[in-house]
């Protein structure tokens, strides 16, 4: 359920690729200890949710399926 909701977030990002890679490393820093406590941590997650923020242009998005009932 949590893998499927992560999916399609990260469908619509610009970069899903780059947003995995810089959630993995906050992931691995908060079981790695490290001798100022708390810094690394805040600055990576700033970064991941930095990363997660960009989302596709308009014009990189494809077209919206037939039948699709979106109102905007």
């Amino acid at each position: 359920m949590i893998a499927q909701l992560v999916t399609r977030f990260a469908a619509g990002l610009r970069f899903p690729v780059l947003f995995a890679l810089v959630a993995g490393l906050f992931l691995l820093d908060v079981v790695v200890p490290d001798l100022i406590p708390f810094v690394d941590e805040v600055l990576l997650a700033l970064g991941t949710l930095l990363v997660g923020s960009l989302r596709k242009r308009r014009g990189d998005m494809p077209p919206p399926a037939a039948g699709s009932n979106r109102i905007k």
